[in-house]
């Protein structure tokens, strides 16, 4: 027998109409893929969701959704960790997976025109004959979508070099809450007008739906060098780090991976990585082939004058591959040797490696648990994963205090909460900790100035129940209260 109410019913039709049946999922069993996003601790079951195959879709589906007074919550491939995608009780998802067509491709202009639903990583596959790449590599890129990497200004590890989502985007198409189309930013490069482009880039599905992405392709250097260094402790390897980018070297990319971290890949994925050692750093740098050859000998250089008790060079391109796979795989690998893990995700000043790891460990030490750190090292970007056990009363609290107090450690020297995660669900409280009240207030202006209802994404990013027009002081309602529109948590 049918779980769905009469109500559902007559909610999937109406959306039905639009998208076809198949399209408007209200069944509960159905309903339980989309309650949670990468953050799987978060979970709210929508009250349907609709996947639109195009942009007159999204803008009807926009428009019932706000005829209806529904919350509208914009969904990639659900691989964010923040829990950006998380839904919202009574609310609509608008997921963009069936949105995943490449439109148009001009090489001449390195240009490329995709759906939100395209997976990062098929950018490049569709383009590699040629000589051409696309920069951005979130560690999920094999999965994540080009619209989710919009919505996070996604990096990936090679974002020390070639940057963010946010400098590999040149334009897209946005619906707004009124289910109308907006072209923002241009094919070409520098057009005149505000840069409303880098508020669209990062703005957590908070602002519209973007239904297409103008991506920048870039060729692919003449030569590529790696090295993978092993240290006694992080110590060293953050010494070499800063060595390295002292010696006026900007390398494509450089991770590291403590002791923790290295167990888990090893005994995921059978690297012959040592495991009798304290981090290890895998390195690359790339261009011409006498710079790439003459960086990485600097670059080696520096390791081992830092203390590197091993370093590696690959045989081949095949065993390249396999160093990168494992530091890829390094987040699910966790799972080999914990139950359940909290990943957190934070930046600091690359010269306090060392010394925040150490500030990080005796707070692990603390509450009891282990903390295996993978991570940009080249940009501070932090990936603390925090091992738990829910089986053991009280622990997962722990652990998500673990995380909070994580970013306060990163606060404390100079840093950020979120480096490329975002903030979506999971670190709203910490807003306040980082910027001011002035600060939120100019954000939240922004963020009304595209969607002044709060339609997309509410309860995200900020830390309080703000509404558009809010400002310090004495109470006075505000008129989407007194219509119904939003409330006050």
């Amino acid at each position: 027998m049918s779980r769905i109410s009469v109500r559902d019913t007559d909610l999937q039709e109406r959306f039905a109409a639009i998208v076809g049946e198949k399209n408007a999922i209200v069944e509960p069993a159905q309903l339980r893929t989309y309650e949670a996003d990468g953050l799987a601790a978060f979970r709210v079951r929508p009250k349907i969701v609709v996947l639109p195959s195009s942009t007159e879709d999204v803008c009807a589906v926009v428009r019932l959704a706000r005829a209806l007074e529904m919350p509208i919550v914009p969904r990639g491939a659900g691989t964010g960790l923040s829990g950006g995608a998380l839904p919202i009780e009574g609310g609509i998802v608008v997921g963009l997976a069936r949105m995943n067509r490449i439109l148009d491709v001009d090489l001449p202009n390195q240009r490329m025109r995709v759906q939100p639903g395209v997976v990062n990583l098929d950018v490049s596959k569709r383009i590699a004959t040629m000589g051409y790449y696309y920069a951005p590599d979130p560690s999920s890129q094999s999965v994540c979508t080009i619209g989710g990497n919009v919505a996070e200004n996604s990096g990936g590890a090679h974002c020390l070099k070639y940057g963010f989502t946010v400098h590999h985007v040149t334009a897209v198409r946005l619906v707004t809450d009124e289910g109308e189309v907006m072209d923002i930013g241009s094919p070409i490069a520098d057009p005149p007008g505000y840069d409303l482009l880098s508020v669209i880039v990062g703005s957590e599905g908070m602002v519209g739906i973007v239904t297409e992405v103008v991506v920048r392709l870039l060729r692919r250097p003449q030569a590529t060098r790696t090295f993978f260094a092993t240290f006694p402790s992080t110590d060293e390897a953050g010494a070499t780090v800063s060595a390295i980018v002292a010696r006026g070297i900007v390398p494509a990319a450089i991770e590291m991976m403590d002791k923790l971290a290295i167990e888990a890949i090893v005994a995921a994925t059978g690297l012959d990585w040592p495991l009798d050692v304290g981090a290890a750093l895998l390195m690359e740098v790339d261009g011409p082939v006498a710079e790439a050859e003459h960086t990485a000998e600097l670059a080696t250089a520096c390791a081992r004058a830092c203390g590197a008790v091993e370093v590696r060079t690959p045989r081949d391109e095949k065993e390249r591959a396999l160093m990168w796979m494992g530091r890829r795989s390094a987040f699910a690998a966790v799972g080999r040797i914990s139950p359940q893990y909290y990943v957190q995700d934070g930046v600091i000043p690359r010269s306090r490696i060392g010394l925040v790891l150490r500030e990080i460990a005796l707070l692990a030490a603390r509450e009891g648990l282990r903390v295996a750190n993978v991570f940009h090292a080249g940009d501070g970007n932090l990936h603390p994963l925090v091992l738990y056990d829910a089986r053991v009363p009280g622990e997962e609290q722990r652990a998500e205090r673990a995380g909070g107090e994580i970013l306060r450690v990163c606060l404390k020297y100079g840093g950020s909460i979120t480096g490329e995660h975002g903030v979506g669900a999971d670190k709203t409280a910490y807003m306040g900790e980082m910027f001011t009240e002035a600060d939120l207030t100019a954000m939240n202006d922004v963020r009304c100035a595209f969607d002044p209802y709060r339609a997309f994404n509410p309860s995200k990013v900020f830390p309080t129940p703000r509404l558009c027009g809010d400002r310090p002081g004495t109470y006075v309602p505000h008129p989407a209260e007194l219509s119904g529109h939003a409330g006050r948590g």
